[in-house]
């Protein structure tokens, strides 16, 4: 069995109130249980986990080290200023997909450049919750 951890940044909390009209109405706890439906469909132990707190974040990439296979994140804000997680994420020897609810491509000048992109074996973005589902998917083939 696989093993995946989903990490979600800063302000994903608020999915479902915070700008609908960029981020959608579906809330974080409902895109952990498709998450949980489609890893148990695959076979795969999945944890999910949500911190607005760069340090969290940090220390649950490098918990992955002996947790898990592969890691699935949102980093949410921290795309565009952490070289932190950059740095974590490089320490881990598995496969990291990075995830975006909306196209960052298509957004303000603030939110275009990923720092984490360069360390992630893929990248999916625009696909609004299903994203997610996309993700799961790939690390299950990785």
């Amino acid at each position: 069995m696989k093993r995946l951890m989903i990490l979600n940044g800063p302000n994903l909390n608020l999915l479902g109130v915070r700008e609908p009209h960029i981020y959608g109405t579906t809330t974080l706890e409902q895109i952990k249980q498709s998450c949980e439906a489609c890893a148990a469909e695959l076979s795969l132990a999945m944890s999910f986990h949500q911190s607005n707190h760069e340090g969290v974040l940090v220390d649950l990439i490098q918990s992955a080290r002996q947790s898990a296979d592969a890691i699935i994140i949102n980093p949410a804000g921290y795309s565009f200023t952490s070289i932190a997680i950059l740095d974590a994420i490089k320490a881990f020897e598995g496969p990291t997909i990075e995830i975006h609810i909306s196209n960052i491509h298509a957004r303000d000048e603030y939110h275009r450049h990923s720092k984490i992109s360069s360390v992630a074996r893929a990248v999916i973005c625009g696909l609004g919750p299903y994203g997610y589902i996309a993700a799961i998917n790939a690390a299950a083939q990785m």
